[in-house]
């Protein structure tokens, strides 16, 4: 079993998930159960799906949960961008966390490649 929290990539999405809630946390109160909700979940699914597929033994398995993040932040980042757009939330840390977004993104395609590559 791998300790998920010394993988980079577990890192970076937890802190990229923190963000999210710091963000969403100015926006006006209508969107507290709307696009907050999105933008939390979307968040907190990057490295909690990270931390499930290291729990997994086969490198298959592991890389079908490093997808699933990878959807996560593509999601994540799309709404993002929608809440910039409407001027919600502190765009100094969501230009941060969209920056995080993009390394996350690359990390995480790199290393399902690697896993695949790994099984075969």
């Amino acid at each position: 079993m791998r300790n998920f929290k010394e993988i980079k990539i577990w890192q970076k999405g937890f802190q990229i998930a923190v963000n999210s809630f710091k963000i969403t946390s100015t926006f006006p109160g209508q969107e507290k159960f709307s696009l907050a909700l999105q933008i939390n979940k979307a968040g907190v699914s990057i490295p909690s799906s990270i931390a499930e597929g290291s729990s997994r033994s086969s490198e298959k398995d592991y890389n079908r949960f490093i997808e699933i993040s990878l959807g996560s932040s593509f999601e994540l980042e799309t709404q993002l961008l929608i809440a910039r757009e409407v001027k919600y939330g502190d765009p100094l840390l969501i230009a941060k966390t969209l920056d995080l977004l993009g390394e996350e993104e690359k990390m995480l395609a790199a290393f399902s490649k690697t896993l695949l590559t790994t099984n075969g």
